[in-house]
Formats: C-alpha cells, sequence, structure tokens
C-alpha cells in the first residue's frame, strides 16, 4: 500500500527546524501592505469577489476537459489507458479524482504562481503511485550554486523536511527565475488592495445607515414633542408609495431639500467597475467570463469572447501543465516511446451546430480533391461517436494537409 505524503511527514520530519506559531501564520498566511493600506495575501485576495471568480474560471477551465495520457506510436496518435501514470491521474489519491487534483492546482498557480505536488513512487522502478497537492504556503524552494532544486516543506507543529526535486511535482506559472514561479497575488496587491479598501468603505457606510433622502429645514425651534409629530406626519404623507407623482404641502416656512447620488458616490462606482477589470488584467481573465460586460455586447460578439477565452486564456495554461506533467511525471523511457499528455477542449470550441457542420465538412474534404485535412473516424471521435470500418484513411484522393504542419504535440 502506498504511503501517503501527510504518512510520509511524520515518520521522516526532523523537529530541529521548529518555528514559532506566529512565524508560521507569517509564513503561510502572510501578505504585504498595498498603497491603499490594506494587507494583501493569497487568503484576502480571494475573499475579494473579482479574483475569486477569475480564479474559479482558470480552475473550471483546466480541470473541465480531459486530461489524456497519448503515445504517438507508427504514425498513430492512441490514448493510453493502462500506463501507470495513466492511472494515477484518473485517480491521484484517496480524496481526489483527476478533476479536483487539477482544480486544486490551478488555485494554487493562479494566487501564488506556484503549485506544488507530492509524487508517490514505489518499488525500484519508482513507479508513480500517488499526487497529492501541498498548500505552497507550507513549501520553500532552494536551490543549490549547481543549480539543483530542493524543497523545504514546513510542517502545521513547525517541523520542517526537504524533499529531493525527483519527489515533487513542481508547476510554475510565469516566472523571472527560471525556476520559481512569481507571485501573482503581489504583482496584482494594489488593484486588489483598493477593490478591498473600496468595497470595506461601501460595507461600512451601509452599516451606518447608508444616507438620508433629505433635509427639512423648519423657521421655528423643533422640540422633543412637536419633533415626533413632525416625523409621524412625513412617514403618512411623504411622497411615494400611494402618494407617489403628488406634492407635498408643508407649513411653518418650512423647506424640503432631496439628496441624490452625490458625484463622490457615483465617482465610487465607477471605481469599483474600474477595480474588476483591473483585477481581470492581472489574472489574464476577459471581464465578460466572470459576469462583467458593458451594454453594448451582442449575442455573437459575446460567443466570440467565449471561444478567445478558450484560444488565448486556457490554452497557454494547457500548454504550461502539459509540458510540465511530461517532464516531471513521465520518464524518459516514455518520451521516447512517444507519450506525452495532452488537454482536449474540443466540447468547448464547439460553435453552433451550423458552423460545426461546416468546419467538419470543409475537414472532409468538401472543396474537392486534395483538400481534406481529416478522416472520418477523426471526425467522429471529436463527436464522441464509435469509429467506422475503413473510416482511418482519407477519402480517395485526397492528401494530409493539416494546417499549420502541427503534429498535436508538445
Amino acid at each position: 500500500m502506498t504511503m501517503t505524503f501527510l504518512g510520509r511527514l511524520r515518520n521522516v520530519f526532523r523537529p530541529e527546524a521548529k518555528m514559532s506559531s506566529l512565524e508560521l501564520f507569517r509564513e503561510i498566511y502572510g501578505g504585504r501592505a498595498s498603497k491603499s493600506g490594506v494587507t494583501v495575501g493569497w487568503q484576502q485576495a480571494i475573499e475579494v469577489a473579482a479574483v475569486q471568480a477569475c480564479c474559479r474560471v482558470l480552475a473550471n477551465g483546466v480541470a473541465q476537459v480531459p486530461f489524456p495520457l497519448m503515445q504517438e506510436k507508427d504514425g498513430r496518435r492512441i490514448r493510453v489507458t493502462d500506463h501507470p501514470v495513466a492511472m494515477t491521474i484518473r485517480r491521484p489519491n484517496r480524496w481526489q479524482t483527476s478533476y479536483t487534483l487539477r482544480e486544486t492546482i490551478m488555485l494554487h498557480i493562479a494566487l501564488t504562481g506556484n503549485a506544488f505536488v507530492w509524487k508517490g513512487m514505489v518499488g525500484s522502478a519508482r513507479e508513480l503511485r500517488a499526487l497529492e497537492p501541498i498548500e505552497p504556503g507550507m513549501v520553500t524552494v532552494q536551490r543549490a550554486p549547481d543549480g539543483t532544486l530542493t524543497y523545504k516543506v514546513t510542517a502545521p507543529d513547525g517541523a520542517t523536511m526537504v524533499f529531493d526535486a525527483s519527489e515533487i511535482w513542481h508547476i510554475r506559472g510565469p516566472s523571472w527565475a527560471p525556476w520559481l514561479g512569481m507571485d501573482a497575488v503581489k504583482l496584482a496587491r494594489d488593484a486588489i488592495g483598493l477593490a478591498i479598501a473600496i468595497e470595506t468603505t461601501q460595507a461600512d457606510y451601509h452599516k451606518g445607515g447608508a444616507q438620508v433622502s433629505g433635509l427639512l429645514s423648519m423657521k421655528n425651534k423643533v422640540g422633543a414633542e412637536r419633533y415626533a409629530l413632525v416625523a409621524s406626519w412625513l412617514d403618512k404623507h411623504i411622497v411615494g408609495g400611494e402618494r407617489a407623482g403628488k406634492p407635498l404641502f408643508l407649513d411653518d416656512d418650512a423647506h424640503y431639500t432631496p439628496f441624490g447620488m452625490t458625484g463622490v458616490d457615483a465617482q465610487q462606482l465607477e471605481t469599483r467597475k474600474m477595480q474588476i477589470e483591473e483585477i481581470c488584467r492581472a489574472f489574464g481573465v476577459m471581464p465578460i467570463m466572470i459576469g462583467q460586460s458593458d451594454k453594448a455586447a451582442t449575442y455573437a460578439s459575446a460567443e466570440q469572447m467565449f471561444l478567445a477565452h478558450v484560444v488565448h486564456t486556457l490554452a497557454p495554461w494547457y500548454s504550461r501543465i502539459e509540458q510540465s506533467a511530461d517532464a516531471e511525471l513521465l520518464s524518459q523511457d516514455d518520451r521516447d516511446n512517444g507519450f506525452y499528455f495532452k488537454f482536449v477542449p474540443n466540447g468547448l470550441l464547439r460553435g453552433a451546430a451550423k458552423d460545426q457542420a461546416a468546419v467538419f465538412s470543409a475537414a472532409l474534404g468538401s472543396a474537392g480533391p486534395g483538400t481534406a485535412w481529416m478522416a472520418p473516424n477523426e471526425v467522429r471521435e471529436l463527436m464522441d461517436l464509435d469509429p467506422i470500418p475503413g473510416g482511418d484513411e482519407l477519402p480517395r484522393g485526397q492528401m494530409p494537409a493539416a494546417p499549420g504542419g502541427s503534429n498535436g504535440t508538445n
């Protein structure tokens, strides 16, 4: 039976490098102050609705599409299901599925720039049998002068253990130092901090009762008894409800001045909208993907934005994770034998039935001899249909002409 990550920590942790509770808290959950004065770490950031939505969109996009192990052999590409790594990806540990593993990995990368996954390997062949994500705040990456990486993991009780690079699958986000991803929240802390500050100000404002609707000024002094009488009269006769649109009569030289939204209030609302867009820019997510769109958007333009989200936002993450998995989870022999990981986002790219039919028709050579670049079974596979006899060959008289010359590998 494969030992779990926490089980190994309990057996091997070295207690000599203890940290105080305060130091541990700062190490794992600490943040840095933004220009707005708000301290921003990943925990504060994810409580901001726009940040949470961006992270959810990225995590869902990575987790919801198939992530099979493929093999290119004899000019064909096939899905592999009986390889130990493929089986581990499908059931990485006792708590997670392939979906939730990739969801957690993407959340960690989106917020911290790094994801760390312990690789449970068994036997002399070091076959992969488990994958368990580690909270990024628990890990310190150490680089030796010769470039060797080690991973120092700090347990909740303060004990530490150093793991060899072969035991950790480290997926990096955009990085300046090639061995460590940049802290995504740190880079965007001013935009996130301002969003938190504005939201806090608005919450405090409404907690205090928001603003009054208007001011009633009277010529003579109003005592407690007269104040109660006027207040009761206003409750009954103020414009609104059944009196909507009717005039208001006041005596005793009284004047009523209504209060509307001030320029400051209006500007604060615009600032809140701007911060949503700023946060989207920081995470590389189009605002429409988190429910923020302008009035000029149409159904057609929204559809193109959704497709652009797959191409320009998710596809780079797909390539990053694919290549990392190839390098970290597969052996050199596996790679030499044509094994590779591949995200299959075809379901996200499906358009209207008419558009899809037009694309498949062209792929099968509807424009004439020599124009086909897909075989019938390739199209059927994209539609989750069973292959047909003879469907692996291009139509007679057609020659392969795949656009861009890509073979689909990394």
